[in-house]
């Protein structure tokens, strides 16, 4: 009894730890060996920065691809890759700002100072200009005998966003100490703006190098599925061998699936970007438990049809009788005064409509139990205000419109528990 016990539990450590190892590479907290596809760009990257770091050279450079295509990756293996090198480990600084966060050139020098460490060197100074809070920041980097200058890596993630800071004084400032040869600086742009230089103003632009690395996807569906096998393949250093030969051969089945292929496909031609084919792979590895310790094609499966499912009609699932009935009054509505806005008073009287003619089927409810059901619908976002602003309109009076599709409601009906037939008639002489 006892070693059938200890040899379950060292099934259910198995699955524990390969779940474990595999969230952690389907959830980006480690880096890949290699970028997959990028070698060329790989290279010109490493040899850029790796000019910054050694060699005291100033760069600049702007990494150009659509979202998801492994701009933050690459920058992460290239990194990597340059901190290895001892000369460089205790030498090169890193600044990384973000469009995001950095929304104006105050807040982008704060996290500068922040980041290089200088908030007590820069203490309670005041600086005529941006231009001088810089040139004193990198001043301060200077080693003792003030003949060499530490390398700084500016990394500006939503690079496009600090093209719309005022006069665009930050880009200018960098990129003018990138051009002078007074500190080794290297600026790194990471967007997924094709035309982000004509954002740039001309003194800007005059300033830049013109460098650009521009990252497209030219996978085919070959290593796609390559891709999958990989990331889903438990390394040879796996503490069980015997598990992870039987996980490895189990992953290797599954690619050869034609339903898990047609799948991968279907992933494939929506988007080549790998953080969607991330989430599909991390739901099906959460599927995973003691009873049936290897991916099935029944867990892609389910992943798939969950990574599919509309969240709105799901929402509209949990709804009252009610609430639906409110929702197709909203749409008779619609369809009545042709999409224009509706209030909370027109539905009521569209619904009193409906209770008079089935007034059997369906229970009368007061018109303050109607309100509060018409506002649950307004904070779950199915029907939204036309005005935002704050206007002095009575609740009921102000004008709303209804944020579903007529499909999303007639699904959410065939699929609703003993909906009153009267309702789903209703419903159809709307939506049909």
């Amino acid at each position: 009894m006892s070693k059938r016990r200890s040899a379950a539990l060292t099934g259910a450590q198995g699955v524990s730890l390969a779940q474990k190892l595999l969230r952690e590479r389907l959830c980006h907290q480690k880096l890949p060996d290699q970028p997959v596809g990028l070698d060329s760009q790989y290279k010109h990257m490493l040899e850029l920065l790796r000019r910054t770091a050694v060699h005291g050279e100033s760069n600049s450079v702007l990494i150009v691809g659509p979202r998801g295509s492994g701009k933050t990756m690459l920058l992460g293996c290239v990194l990597r890759e340059l901190m290895s090198l001892r000369e460089v480990q205790k030498n090169v600084l890193l600044v990384e700002l973000n469009g995001l966060l950095q929304t104006d050139d105050k807040i982008a020098l704060k996290e500068i100072t922040r980041q290089l460490h200088l908030e007590n060197v820069v203490g309670d100074k005041v600086f005529g200009s941006f231009a001088e809070n810089l040139a004193f920041l990198l001043e301060a980097l200077k080693k003792g005998d003030k003949s060499s200058s530490r390398p700084v890596l500016f990394v500006l993630d939503e690079f496009d966003l600090f093209a719309h800071h005022k006069n665009q004084t930050l880009l200018y400032n960098l990129l003018d100490v990138s051009q002078s040869a007074q500190t080794p600086v290297a600026v790194v742009g990471l967007t997924c703006r094709l035309d982000v230089l004509e954002l740039l103003e001309k003194r800007v632009k005059s300033r830049f190098s013109h460098r650009q690395i521009h990252l497209f996807s030219s996978l085919s569906f070959s290593q796609y599925v390559d891709v999958v096998r990989a990331q889903l393949s438990l390394p040879p250093d796996f503490p069980d061998p015997k598990f992870s030969d039987e996980w490895n051969h189990s992953v290797t089945k599954l690619c050869d699936d034609k339903t898990v292929e047609e799948i991968l496909r279907r992933n494939f031609n929506g988007s080549k970007d790998f953080r969607s084919l991330h989430s599909l792979l991390f739901l099906a590895v959460s599927r995973v438990s003691v009873s049936h310790s290897t991916l099935r094609e029944a867990d892609l499966i389910e992943a798939c049809r969950l990574i599919s499912a509309d969240s709105k009609a799901n929402v509209l699932h949990g709804l009252s009788i009610l609430e639906l009935c409110l929702i197709i009054a909203m749409k008779h509505l619609n369809d009545t005064y042709d999409g224009e806005p509706f209030n909370f008073q027109m539905v009521h009287n569209e619904f009193k409509k409906f209770i008079q003619r089935k007034s059997h089927s369906i229970h009368k409810f007061e018109k303050p139990v109607v309100m509060k059901a018409f506002e649950h619908l307004l904070q779950l976002e199915l029907v939204r205000p036309v005005d935002s602003g704050v206007c002095k309109v009575q609740r009921e009076y102000q004008l709303m419109r209804l944020m579903l599709e007529h499909g999303q409601v007639m699904e959410a009906l065939q699929k609703y528990p003993q909906c009153p037939t009267d309702v789903k008639q209703w419903a159809l002489s709307a939506f049909g």
